[in-house]
């Protein structure tokens, strides 16, 4: 059995779930994790963890990784909540950041594999979206003044632009995966891991801070126009996609696949009855306003930044029938946000656990 070395860009939710995860595999070796943020006190419990904590887009930690000399690099890191007034910085550090990661799969031969993490936000929320379309990968992107999805779909240019030029100029080239998740939720990332996030403030798990409690009381309903819809992946399949997609010889050089559940999404009638609220029917322009004040007046304390408003008025939503020909999620978008299975619900007090086998809550 040959031993894996990963090397792990990004230990926020999804990265540090990938180490905990693939540490207990018998074919890892090592997993080397970048991040620029010291390292937290669960993560240091994790066998096989090599910790480097550095930004991405320095150059200190390309030659500390390339003597491990991992077979696979998994990029998940990312700025994504925007920074007020650093618009350069944040670019600096996702795009330019990025480009390095991808820079050091090409240049070394012994990496043979690369997995991005990309975006569903990028296909844009505009208004004359539809419920009924699903946008497939062969769609592409579209421009969005959003700056997340704006640099994400900057970076996946940018990926696939490396890409070709390598295969054209007769270089190693790595076997490369994209994904484009839909909202990551679970156990873990409700409730190990408390985000901003409106999933967390609908089911009243900010806690502490001034700004939690304003955001708190503001979705005591829940505020949704006509177009509001959102897919959800569970934690749980995310891992294993990417595991299937680490560890398993995959039939392709380049490829690209929405990671979403197939089914029906979450509508707004479904997260209310999921959080016990009401909804409070509100219109594009309400929210439009909301989030200009409260991005100014907290100075992007509140994660409302320009554009992204348009992801809580109009609806976009992926086809995962691609994701299907090569892996069936366990968990639907509905089960995923309602409840609490998964491999660490464990970690969920005993008095919020809503399990959708022994139906308790």
């Amino acid at each position: 059995m040959k031993e894996r070395t990963i090397f792990i860009v990004g230990i926020g939710y999804v990265g540090e779930m990938l180490c905990d995860q693939f540490a207990k595999r018998d074919d890892v070796k090592e997993i080397i994790a970048l991040d620029k943020e010291p390292q937290g006190e669960w993560c240091k419990t994790i066998p096989k963890v090599t910790y480097i904590q550095c930004n991405m887009a320095d150059d200190t930690w390309q030659q500390q990784v390339a003597q491990h000399k991992p077979d696979t690099v998994i990029h998940t890191a990312w700025q994504i909540r925007a920074m007020y007034g650093q618009k350069d910085l944040q670019w600096q550090w996702n795009v330019e950041g990025s480009n390095k990661v991808f820079d050091f799969a090409f240049k070394n031969d012994f990496v043979k594999k690369l997995i991005y993490f990309s975006t569903a936000s990028s296909y844009s929320a505009r208004k004359d979206n539809r419920f009924e379309h699903l946008f497939t990968e062969e769609e592409g992107f579209r421009d969005d003044d959003y700056i997340y999805a704006h640099e994400k779909k900057v970076t996946e240019e940018n990926l696939q632009k490396k890409y070709e030029d390598a295969k054209a100029a007769g270089g190693y080239v790595p076997q490369v995966t994209v994904v484009r998740p839909a909202a990551i939720t679970g156990p873990r990332g409700r409730f190990m891991r408390i985000r901003f996030g409106l999933q967390s403030a609908l089911q009243g798990n900010l806690k502490g801070g001034l700004v939690n409690k304003i955001i708190t009381a503001l979705t005591t309903w829940v505020p949704a126009t006509k177009g509001w819809v959102r897919q959800f992946i569970h934690e749980d399949d995310v891992n294993d996609i990417i595991a299937q997609f680490t560890f398993e010889e995959m039939k392709w050089d380049y490829n690209v696949f929405n990671i979403t559940p197939t089914g029906e999404p979450v509508y707004a009638s479904d997260m209310a009855q999921a959080v016990g609220k009401k909804i409070l029917p509100i219109q594009p322009w309400m929210v439009r306003l909301a989030f200009f004040f409260f991005w100014h007046a907290t100075r992007g304390r509140i994660p409302t930044c320009p554009g992204s408003w348009r992801f809580y008025s109009y609806p976009l939503l992926m086809s995962g029938e691609k994701l299907r020909s090569v892996f069936e999620c366990k968990y639907n978008s509905k089960d995923a946000f309602k409840y609490t299975d998964g491999r660490y619900e464990s970690w969920v007090p005993q008095a919020l656990r809503c399990s959708k086998h022994t139906h308790t809550v």
